[in-house]
């Protein structure tokens, strides 16, 4: 399949238009014009880079990519060795970051809600990434925190509220702490996000509200393997994702 159609057809389908992202979405480095084989991974870090070319990729499709804003243009250091290990190999780069987030089928919190049998009821937060909604079977605090250690194969660290059972809940994968308070005027028991600040710690334990940290890698595994499969099923791809030990 040529490169710009399936860049074409992921940015549609992702409706990458419609977000003001903190990087570009899409093709980030071009590699060759044909792909057969197409690599996924949470983050284009050097080990997925070497990984996905020693299995043949023609192109790697990951939720964290390169040229975020604000940071430093230059083209030294890690970023120098990773885009010069992408244009030696002839290897393509696509990136989506937050139309991955909130893709209601191959989106991060979808395939979260499909693994932690969660159902959305609603949408919240800069624009409208994070989830929030029911248990689709009640669940005490002990158990569902149970089911999101297995299922996101991650220990979640959690800061518990002032209620046992969980009868309505908010999630958004990443780094969606500062989601927390609209979280919590949202009525919410419980929030869960990839990871936690020290002021999230106090403001559950005032607010009553349960906070759950289950990794920003291990909340960010599932959509981009998601949006794989969909495009290996539908293009007749050959698909791998690389996964990669990330403690936080």
């Amino acid at each position: 399949m040529q490169l710009i159609k399936l860049s074409d057809y992921i940015g549609s389908e992702l409706a990458i238009s419609r977000f003001r992202d903190y990087c570009p979405n899409g093709i980030q480095v071009e590699g060759r014009s044909e792909v057969q084989r197409i690599a996924t991974g949470v983050t284009a870090s050097q080990a997925v880079l070497q990984a996905a070319a020693a299995w043949g990729a023609d192109a790697i499709l990951v939720h964290h990519g390169y040229f975020w804003r604000n940071e430093d243009a230059v083209i030294t250091g890690i970023k120098k060795r990773r885009i010069a290990f992408l244009l030696e190999q002839d290897i393509s780069l696509l990136a989506y970051h937050l139309p991955l987030d909130a893709h209601p089928l191959w989106g991060n919190n979808a395939q979260l809600a499909a693994r932690l049998g969660l159902v959305e009821s609603g949408r919240f937060g800069e624009q409208d990434v994070a989830w929030h909604g029911t248990l689709a079977k009640p669940l005490g605090l002990k158990e569902f925190a149970k089911v999101v250690a297995e299922a996101l194969q991650f220990e979640p660290l959690i800061v518990e509220g002032k209620v046992g059972h969980i009868s309505r809940i908010a999630w958004c994968s990443g780094a969606a702490q500062g989601y927390f308070e609209q979280a919590i005027a949202l009525g919410v028991n419980v929030f869960l996000t990839g990871e936690i600040s020290e002021s999230n710690v106090h403001m559950a334990r005032e607010s009553g509200v349960t906070y759950i940290a289950a990794g920003h890698h291990a909340t960010e595994r599932y959509g981009v393997q998601a949006l794989g499969v969909h495009l290996a099923e539908r293009f007749g791809l050959e698909h791998r994702f690389f996964d990669e030990e990330v403690p936080v």
